[in-house]
């Protein structure tokens, strides 16, 4: 082989190599955006979750407030009953217990 042959051949080679890599390259390149739009739809769902469970801590005390508010009720209602029966029974009603107060 004479030199001009050789040195044509390794341009040849070179082309090819700098044409698979430029094909790699690129397909490197479309699966990272793959992978950067998939970590992305990830980050926004995680968040999503984060802001819907963020209010499960406050629930602790809405169950304790409810607790309490049902108590009262019962209560209310107790004395309710109570002033029913009274007022069912007292013929001054209402007059006897506002006169109570004072």
């Amino acid at each position: 082989m004479t030199v001009e042959n050789v040195w044509w051949l390794t341009l040849g080679i070179y082309l090819v190599v700098v044409a698979v890599v430029a094909v790699l390259l690129t397909l490197i390149l479309l699966e990272a955006k793959k992978i950067h739009a998939g970590v992305s739809e990830i980050w926004n769902v995680g968040q999503k979750v984060a802001n819907n469970t963020i209010h499960i801590s406050m629930l602790e005390r809405t169950n304790q407030l409810a607790g309490q508010i049902l108590s009262s009720a019962k209560g209310i209602v107790g004395a309710t009953a109570q002033i029913g029966g009274h007022a069912s029974s007292c013929p001054s009603c209402p007059q006897c217990v506002l006169g109570r107060r004072r």
